[in-house]
């Protein structure tokens, strides 16, 4: 199909180049932006296209599902908001549903129901708690259900001192959440019922002492079929580091982990500079990418990304290179369906870089495109740029 619309566009006389893909950005000023980023190398764009409020004081995570968008505020005063919106041809945005929550939240996504959209669950970072909401949403939606976590001792680090749920993300078959808990160095597990909603406990995984789990991402091979071979990695903020699990589907209805590597998202005898703190995992075919935020590495407001490679039969990852982040504080990247970009939003910067990458090798590139959106943030503080995604 790829090869067809280069034809067709050679044919009348258009550069593949003029092909355009639409991004959305959100900031703790409480806006989402809708980018537009046309061309390749020298001749590529990031344009700001226009922008929309509805999601609170402080939108902290966007989660994309077709063409719906949903916000997750993380206002810390008591009065928060889940907000859903479409995204029209152009990627601008159209608020179609919000939901007042009691704010803290960090992320979420849409879970359960016939097609996996009945139902929205999001987890609040010191309260504790994962939360769910029947969706649509509207302004008459209150919460559905609650599950407040709770742990017998603090952690080793000082930020370990009560359970820290950082993210509610589904497993690849859509029957399972997890909940990595930066608190409890835990990977929470639940069973979902699709038809009501509710979730039940499974016996969770178990982090490394101070690793402080945040983010997660799947791989599987796609020889070995739908559930076998399938493994998780995770991005530890505290313990700047990533952590490889491998996945079962165990005969009592549940799904378990057990780690198997974690590895320093830092060459080898690299030490991570005091301060820094990893932030996000992505995957993209047999490669494993993490962010380092407060880094540096690479100059004054440049951290890094991490590279690594995943071994196609065991899952097994290896550390490849760190590469520029063009981008201070990257708290969040996101790489495109087609592999070759990946967009970069620097927190403190409040900058969305878009970078090279080669899908056949996994190497990032160069710095293609840099667009500054709305003010900067503070270093070490909850302000500036919170998100980006692709919107395809």
């Amino acid at each position: 199909m790829a090869f067809l619309k280069t034809l067709l566009l050679g044919t009348l006389g258009l550069a593949p180049e003029v092909l355009a893909a639409n991004l959305l950005a959100s900031h703790y000023t409480g806006k989402i932006f809708s980018l537009s980023f046309t061309g390749r190398g020298s001749n590529a764009t990031l344009v700001n296209k226009s922008s929309v409020s509805g999601c609170g004081r402080l939108p902290a995570w966007l989660h994309v599902d077709s063409r719906v968008v949903y916000c997750v505020d993380e206002d810390w005063f008591g009065s928060g908001v889940l907000a859903s919106y479409s995204v029209a041809s152009d990627g601008s945005l159209k608020q179609t549903g919000s939901a007042s929550t009691a704010g803290a939240s960090v992320h979420g996504t849409p879970y359960g129901g016939e097609n996996g959209k009945g139902f929205f669950a999001t987890v609040e970072y010191d309260p504790s708690t994962l939360t769910r909401y029947k969706l649509p949403l509207s302004s008459a939606s209150t919460v559905m259900a609650q599950s407040k976590f709770n742990m017998s001792a603090p952690g080793p680090n000082a930020r370990q001192n009560a359970p820290h749920p950082h993210a509610a993300q589904l497993d690849p078959t859509g029957r399972f959440l997890i909940v990595p808990d930066l608190g409890a160095d835990l990977i929470r597990i639940f069973r979902i019922d699709a038809k009501t909603g509710g979730l039940t406990a499974c016996e969770p995984g178990v982090a490394g002492a101070g690793d402080g789990p945040r983010h997660g991402a799947w791989w599987g091979s796609p020889d070995l079929g739908r559930t076998a071979g399938r493994m998780l990695y995770t991005v530890n903020e505290l313990g700047n580091s990533v952590s490889a699990w491998k996945v079962a589907y165990t005969d009592e209805g549940c799904l378990s982990l057990n780690r198997t590597q974690t590895l320093s998202t830092y060459a080898a005898g690299s030490a991570p500079p005091n301060g820094s703190k990893a932030a996000e995992v992505r995957v993209a075919g047999n490669f494993l990418y993490a962010a380092n935020r407060a880094d540096e590495t690479f100059g004054p407001q440049n951290d890094s990304l991490a590279t690594y490679s995943i071994d196609a039969r065991s899952g097994a990852i290896q550390f490849v290179e760190a590469t520029p982040a063009h981008a201070w504080f990257p708290r969040t990247f996101s790489i495109n369906k087609a592999g070759d970009l990946v967009a970069v939003g620097g927190q403190t910067s409040s900058n969305v870089a878009i970078i090279a990458r080669d899908p056949k090798t996994g190497k990032l590139g160069d710095l293609v495109a840099n667009l500054k959106i709305a003010t900067p943030g503070t270093p070490q503080q909850e302000d500036g740029l919170s998100a980006v995604v692709w919107v395809e």
